[in-house]
């Protein structure tokens, strides 16, 4: 039960061509892969950029709500001792 020549040539080129399929396939799965992560990468960094103005926002809103406050309680004494 031995192969012909040219069964054989057939036979080979059939491997070649399974393993180059393998070979493109997991390149294409790679790459894909990588443009994946690096979206995410990009979106948590762009995520972090938002979140870093929120912060700054509130922290600034919190200090001029802190600045209206103290300057109320001289008001609010002045009020209650009239």
């Amino acid at each position: 039960m031995y192969l012909s020549n040219a069964e054989e040539i057939v036979a080979y080129i059939a491997c070649i061509a399974i393993v180059i399929g393998f070979i493109v396939s997991t390149y294409v799965e790679i790459k894909n892969t990588i443009a994946e992560e690096k979206g995410k990468l990009a979106e948590k960094r762009k995520n972090e950029t938002k979140i870093k103005t929120l912060i700054e926002y509130l922290n600034a809103k919190r200090e001029l709500i802190d600045v209206i406050a103290k300057k109320q309680k001289p008001q609010d004494k002045e009020k209650l001792q009239k």
